[in-house]
């Protein structure tokens, strides 16, 4: 799978709507055949950086999310209301979901 991690700074005027700005997007993406996962996170020590994590089955997956019509409407949405350029951790792993998190281990869960 395609595993991605990307950081946003929004502009401290829009941090509180955020979710709502990109929330046709959100919702377009975790639509498509190939998405597993595509997750917002808001940082604990600045509430102007949202984490995005991400995942796509494959290739193929990844490159339908960005030549999808609704990835291209997010690029020109999404800037206005950013900081600065996203960071971003993109890898391939051998890997098709979440694995147990063995070092906290909660008797009689999943």
């Amino acid at each position: 799978m395609i595993f991605i991690t990307a950081k946003f700074a929004v502009k401290p005027a829009d941090a509180e709507d955020w979710p709502a700005i990109c929330a046709s997007y959100t919702q377009a993406t975790r639509d498509e055949p190939g998405c597993l996962w595509f997750e917002w996170a808001r940082s604990l020590d600045d509430p102007t950086v949202y984490v995005l994590v991400e995942a796509f089955k494959d290739e193929a997956a990844g490159k339908y999310h960005v030549e999808s019509d609704h990835f291209k409407v997010a690029q020109t949405q999404m800037v206005p209301h950013l900081v600065s350029t996203p960071k971003i951790v993109s890898t391939v792993i051998q890997q098709t979901g979440w694995s147990a998190l063995r070092e906290l281990e909660v008797p009689g869960s999943e």
